[in-house]
This record gives C-alpha cells, structure tokens and sequence, in this order.
C-alpha cells in the first residue's frame, strides 16, 4: 500500500470538478455563479459536520443513563457546532460580496431550485426536535413538499426517531435530588416574597402614570400565572395543551432545578449542556433571520426561486423553527442567589466532588 497524497485522500478531483455553472451551460456565463455555487456546497459540508456530531450526541443519550465522561462528550460536541455555525454566518458576509444586480444575472437560471430543498438542514432541525407543527408551511403545502423521492422518504423518516430535544427532556425527568427534600415549598415563598417586592416598586414609581401602572400591573398577573404552573402539574398540562410549554412538568422543573443550583459541581456539565443547546438554538435563529436578511437585500419582495414569498416566508419560518423554546423560558423563574434556598447538607455533600487518599 503506497503513501497516502493530499490530493487523492480529500478527492480534490471530485470537489474541484462538482461546480457546474448553469448561466455557462446556458451560453450566458456569469462570474458571481461560481461564488455562488462554492459558498452552498460549503454549507452543505458543514451540514454534514454537524449532523455527524448531533447523532454522536444522540447516541450517547441511547442509554438509561448518561455518564459523565460521556456528558463532556457530549458538551464538546455542542460546543463544535456553535463554533461551526459562526462559520455558516461568515459565509453570508462572503455571499454578500454579490450585489444584487449580479445575483439577477444568473437567478432565473437556477428556478425552481432553493434552499429549502436541503435535506441536510431539515435533518438537523429534526434531530434537534424542530417538531412538524411547528414550522411554517410552504404554499400551504407540508415542509418536505419540495424534496424529492429518497430525499423526502428520508426527512419525513426522521420525524419519528428520537430528537435531541425529547432525549434530554427524557434525561431531566431522571434527576435527583428533585424529591428529597421540600425545595418547591420554600421556592415558591421566595419567588412570592420576589414578585410582591417588583409589584411594589410599580405601585410606588412617580415615573408611571396610571394607565401605565396598571399595564404593568395587569402583566405582572400574567407572569404570576406561569409561576403557577410551575408548582402545578395541572397547570403545566394546560400550558403544553396550549402550545406554551413542550416538557414535562418534572423536566421543567429539574431544568430550572439545575438552571437555579447550577454553582453546585455536580450541576456544572448538566448547565453547561442547557446553555449549549440554547446557544445552537440562538444560534440557528440568527442565520435564519440574517439568511432573510439577505434574501431582502438581494431580491426585494420578489419571489424565491423555489415559489415561496422570498424575505418574509423566511423570518416567519425563523421565529417559529425553534427546538428548545422551553429553556429560554427559565430565566423568568430564576431569583438572586442570595435568596435560593440552601440545600440540605447531605445533598450538598453529594453534589460535591472529593478526594480522599
């Protein structure tokens, strides 16, 4: 067996031949096509990264339990994908070295293929738990409407196998600690002690007047509605009934548990997994919306190539494509750590790493 050569192992043959210029096969070759062409493929790559790096994540989740050497596996993986989704918004910047008039120069030889027909990225949200229901339609039509064949059977497949999103709901629901001792009974006093503290300094602030004070009022009983419903498992079924929440009760409350405990070292990895998820999350949002961006920029109110309604389908779709709606919830039950009730002191230890000799 010889050496291995650069070339022969990253199969530059193949890469470097695999960009077909429509407007040349047309006769009207356009210099910008090939900017064009290369900055999706690149997409389409780091797709398949971070699809390779989410089912590793999956499969570590395949066990009853999760270990944990196995969660700062699992921590790193999250973590390569935020660093990969700075890159796919670089490649925007990149993409934007194109005006509009020379994008025009070579459009209409692309129709109707788009962007929404990458099975890749409809295989990520999947895997990240982007539910069906949630998206928004193309045309009236189902979001797999506009892939073909194989490509369809395989992203409507992945609508039934297991997301990371109900993975790590399933992985909350096991915590510990949740019903050792009265934590609940005691958050619930100083979440009140907190809200009646925030309502007063709305009664009293000379800065409102009183159609302002009453808003704030009215919006105050509001929020102390979805305080409820975190003591309440009745009125958490009626938030999911609603749409409002996607977890279980108890995984709500083991994410805020770990969200409120996270200074303990036991809890370290298990916030840092919640905060990474939420960063991808962001982050997903935020080439979603500067993709719509572009869009505008580059073509106005037109039409996408692919027949949707171009800029507004796509910020519609990117305020609705979200797989973990329920931990940017959190922040609003969180209270100062000078008010967080203490753990008991065998939970406590138990949290602690320790050596002896």
């Amino acid at each position: 067996m010889g050496d291995i050569y650069y070339h022969d192992y990253l199969q530059l043959d193949r890469i470097l031949s695999s960009q077909t210029l429509e407007s040349k096969k047309a006769g009207d070759l356009q210099h910008d096509e090939m900017l064009f062409i290369i900055v999706h493929q690149a997409y389409e790559l780091w797709f398949k990264e971070i699809l390779w790096e989410l089912e590793d994540v999956i499969d570590a989740f395949g066990s009853d339990e999760l270990d944990e050497a196995d969660m700062a596996k699992v921590n790193g993986r999250l973590r390569r994908v935020t660093e990969i989704q700075k890159l796919l918004l670089l490649q925007i910047e990149v993409l934007e070295t194109m005006t509009s008039l020379d994008f025009l120069d070579f459009r209409d030889h692309l129709v109707p293929a788009s962007g929404f027909q990458s099975m890749q990225f409809r295989l990520i949200e999947n895997r990240l738990g982007v539910r069906a229901e949630d998206r928004v339609n193309f045309g009236g039509a189902r979001y797999t409407q506009r892939l073909h064949g194989k490509e369809r059977e395989t992203v409507i497949g992945s609508e039934d196998e297991p997301s990371i999103h109900d993975l790590v709901a399933g992985w909350l629901e096991r915590t510990p600690f949740l019903d050792e001792f009265d934590f609940w009974t005691v958050y619930q006093d100083a979440i009140g002690n907190m809200l009646e503290a925030d309502r007063e300094i709305v009664r009293s602030n000379p800065e409102l007047d009183e159609e302002e004070r009453e808003a704030q009022l009215r919006a105050f009983d509001q929020t102390f509605r979805q305080y409820e419903a975190v003591f309440d498992a009745d009125k958490h079924a009626d938030l999911v009934a609603a749409g409002g929440r996607r977890l279980s009760h108890r995984a709500f409350q083991a994410a805020l548990f770990v969200s409120l405990y996270r200074d303990q070292t036991a809890l370290h990895q298990p916030y840092e997994m919640l905060e990474l998820l939420m960063d991808i999350d962001e982050g997903f949002t935020t080439w979603r919306y500067r993709h719509a961006l572009m869009t505008q920029r580059m073509i106005g109110r037109r039409v996408g190539t692919g027949g949707s309604a171009g800029a507004a389908y796509l910020t519609r779709n990117a305020e609705k494509s979200r797989a973990f709606p329920d931990l940017f919830a959190l922040p609003t039950f969180l209270i100062p750590r000078a008010q967080l009730p203490p753990l008991p002191q065998a939970i406590s230890e138990a949290m602690r790493f320790r050596f002896e000799s």
